[in-house]
């Protein structure tokens, strides 16, 4: 399993959202580049970045500082946060990010998600896809969360058959730290056997990271809270 140190940048600083509300964020560092020089120190390989602010707007706000990140470090950045076009995905790949996370428009614009993946590669794209559980189906949620699709985790899933990666968030344990959901994540790995599952969302120990089936696992409050110490996490 890969570990990827969790950074979520918002007005340049690291921060971390309870359930993604952005009126209820934690400032941890001012200085990403530093943080993820710590990253590396502990020994990880890939770390997971977030550009918020283009989140939230639905366009770029950080690709900039993204992209100079990704070129001072020897770090692999998955990144996140903004993409809509092919344009800006290369920007980020040309710059080194190993790859770019495409959310909530592999729900809105399947076919320009799929000139994606043709074009850059199963490889280099990953998708993200954050649900609520409504009677027991994952809904996929658009629009930083705000919006609940009509379609569940499997719908989707069904409409990238060249997709190898895929990130999957339980919102309501999103930044609580009460443990993933693992539950969700056994039925995905196994109905979803084409796709390396990246798991998101509560993990707050190790003993949550021995417990998942996947083959990632976005860890970020419980290292900036110090509730996981990475070196502790990646021995694993």
């Amino acid at each position: 399993m890969i570990l990827y140190p969790a950074m979520d940048l918002m007005a340049g600083r690291c921060v971390r959202l309870a359930q993604g509300r952005f009126d209820d964020a934690t400032v941890y560092s001012d200085d990403p580049a530093e943080a993820l020089v710590d990253f590396a120190r502990a020994g990880a390989a890939w770390a997971h970045v977030v550009d918020l602010d283009g989140a939230r707007a639905g366009e770029p706000r950080q690709h900039d500082l993204i992209a100079s990140l990704a070129r001072g470090t020897s770090m692999k950045l998955q990144v996140a946060g903004g993409f809509r076009e092919a344009g800006q995905i290369a920007r980020m790949l040309d710059a080194g990010v190993g790859r770019v996370v495409i959310g909530s428009l592999a729900v809105k614009d399947p076919e320009r998600v799929r000139a994606f993946l043709a074009e850059f590669g199963g490889d280099r794209i990953t998708l993200a896809l954050d649900v609520n559980i409504v009677d027991d189906v994952p809904m996929v949620a658009t629009a930083g969360w705000t919006e609940t699709s009509r379609q569940s985790l499997w719908d989707i899933a069904a409409l990238y058959p060249d997709a190898r990666h895929l990130l999957v968030t339980d919102i309501s344990r999103d930044g609580m730290m009460t443990g993933p959901n693992v539950a969700l994540l056994e039925e995905a790995v196994e109905k979803l056997p084409q796709l390396q599952v990246q798991a998101s969302g509560g993990i707050a120990s190790l003993d949550d990271l021995r417990g998942l089936p996947t083959a990632g696992a976005i860890v970020g409050k419980a290292l900036w809270e110090g509730k996981i110490k990475l070196e502790d996490a990646l021995a694993l």
